[in-house]
């Protein structure tokens, strides 16, 4: 089965999901955003063995560790969508207007796409493109265990923001509706920032998105 542990990374208080079988003990770390000796303590703590970084999207305080720990541990950078190459290849601008420290720009070792598959242990993880708060954003969803890691696309009670470059509300809303609330009510998400919730909750009470449109 998929276990995870959430560790709370940068000063925006960003959810680094860290994923293990826990037959094998294999894992992933998702959006490492930074504070990279707080998620390998968290790695060592429960003794798994990372695959791999995925990334959700471009956004500093989502991938700003990501070349750190790929460093140190010697493990591949995987995700987003090609789509938000414009995002890391702009950090050193991200990071002035942030207010992190600089971060270079790079490139994952492999872009994903919808119905790409991730395998770890004995887990697989189905990619999903849900672009809107940017237009690589991908979600991660495991059908075993009912969870998804949607990053910035929904959280409890709201959604992600649009208003940087090339966001767009049309289409986060109608990604929400097409590639989150099809995983059915009784699957729990893990959002960017913030307390986890289910498809259903957010479907039923979510006033930033209009269910009279389903």
């Amino acid at each position: 089965m998929l276990q995870y542990v959430i560790i709370s990374v940068t000063p925006y208080l960003q959810n680094c999901t860290l994923l293990w079988c826990d037959k094998t003990k294999e894992g992933m770390v998702v959006d490492p955003g930074g504070d990279v000796a707080r998620i390998l303590s968290a790695v060592q703590k429960q003794g798994v063995t990372l695959k791999g970084i995925l990334l959700t999207h471009g956004h500093l305080d989502h991938v700003g560790g990501s070349v750190e720990l790929a460093k140190q541990l010697e493990i591949p950078i995987i995700g987003p969508h090609k789509a938000d190459k414009f995002w890391l290849d702009a950090l050193f601008e991200q990071s002035r207007a942030f207010g992190f420290p600089p971060h270079e720009p790079f490139l994952p070792q492999r872009w994903l796409i919808a119905g790409d598959t991730i395998n770890f242990g004995e887990i697989t993880l189905e990619v999903r493109h849900c672009p809107g708060h940017t237009p690589g954003h991908i979600v991660f969803f495991n059908a075993e265990s009912r969870l998804v890691l949607v990053g910035d696309v929904l959280f409890k009670g709201s959604v992600g923001r649009t208003d940087f470059p090339q966001g767009n509300h049309k289409t986060l809303i109608s990604s929400i509706k097409s590639q989150l609330w099809t995983l059915g009510d009784a699957v729990t998400f893990i959002p960017g920032h913030g307390e986890n919730s289910t498809i259903g909750e957010e479907r039923r009470t979510n006033p930033f998105v209009d269910e009279h449109l389903l």
